[in-house]
């Protein structure tokens, strides 16, 4: 599958490595493509002129990403996620699956983080996207792990959950799929895409664990 990241990040860096690995087709977009933007350290990541050579994957401008992927993923900071999917395209993502992994969280007050005020109340960042961009079809996913263990599960031991919601059966089934080809086997299907509230609320516990714990590679299992 011919897959677009929108984001550079180490979530965007790492899922496109993964994809990669996977053996799709990954384009991986940014505002800019210039030598000094390929060469420019990014925080925890490294630079995407060392992500290329590594990947074997391509640097491309956002709009770029979102018109060769066949499914398209939200890698950005919350905070920026809607301006960074209009300047990728609404025309670019109509149709196509467009996996949500950004997460809304304000550290204006250091850590640990909260909500921003505007997906804290009956609305949540998956909602937003989808309502903005009504012709893609939005799965809330990934957002609830650290970027490792999102395209390897295997470093936490046992068996452990992925959560995920939207409005489309077919586009979450499809994003089952990839995540199956990172070795996902299990998962918590939370509805329609409000379920993002809930996903996006998690992660607020999720960095608290993290803290109390000082490591993020772990993974939460449902049991009934």
């Amino acid at each position: 599958m011919r897959i677009g990241i929108v984001g550079g990040g180490s979530v965007g860096q790492t899922l496109g490595a993964g994809f990669a690995k996977a053996g799709h087709e990954v384009v991986l977009g940014i505002r800019e493509v210039t030598p000094e933007t390929l060469a420019q350290p990014r925080n925890q990541a490294r630079t995407l002129a060392e992500w290329q050579d590594e990947t074997g994957a391509r640097v491309v401008t956002m709009e770029e990403a979102a018109w060769r992927g066949e499914a398209v993923v939200n890698a950005t900071n919350g905070a920026g996620s809607l301006e960074a999917l209009r300047i990728a395209g609404t025309r670019n993502l109509a149709g196509k699956v467009l996996i949500d992994v950004a997460n809304p969280l304000d550290f204006s007050k250091g850590m640990p983080p909260f909500l921003m005020a505007e997906y804290s109340g009956p609305t949540s960042l998956g909602e937003q996207v989808q309502a903005a961009f009504p012709e893609a079809r939005v799965v809330k996913c990934f957002n609830t792990v650290t970027a490792s263990v999102m395209t390897n599960p295997g470093l936490v031991p046992g068996e452990h959950d992925l959560f995920l919601c939207g409005d489309d059966e077919a586009a979450k089934e499809a994003v089952r799929e990839l995540a199956r080809g990172f070795g996902w086997s299990r998962f918590v299907d939370l509805g329609d895409i409000k379920g993002a509230r809930a996903q996006e609320m998690f992660v607020v516990i999720w960095v608290r664990l993290w803290m109390v714990s000082g490591d993020p590679i772990f993974g939460y299992r449902i049991v009934r």
